[in-house]
This record gives structure tokens, sequence and C-alpha cells, in this order.
């Protein structure tokens, strides 16, 4: 993964912008290093998420 920082109120270049766009024509295709997920899985994974906001709306407030 390459990761890309920026300074605060810069935005993505045009390039990237059409990458985006571009990307949105093909379908996500699960492999057997990020296969799909099941239906359990995709529950615990929505509610870690849910865990993890809450956990940090409280250290914001």
């Amino acid at each position: 993964m390459i990761r890309t920082y920026v300074s605060d109120g810069q935005g993505p270049t045009q390039a990237q912008l059409d990458e985006v766009k571009n990307a949105e024509k093909y379908p996500v295709v699960p492999d057997e290093d990020c296969p799909e997920l099941s239906s359990a899985m995709e529950k615990a994974f929505r509610s870690a998420v849910v865990q993890r906001n809450r956990k940090n709306n409280r250290k914001n407030a």
C-alpha cells in the first residue's frame, strides 16, 4: 500500500480524481489475500467500526 500525505487544505490532484473515477468502472474482486466476508464476519466488522467510532468521539469531545 502506498501512502501519500498532504498538507491541510490541500486536495487531490486532477490525476488522482481521474484514477478514482476510472476505478469505479471495475468490480471488486476478492482473492486469497482479501476474501469475501461471510455474514458473521461482516457483522463483527461493522460492530468493531461502531465501537471504534464511539471511542474516538469520546476522545474528541
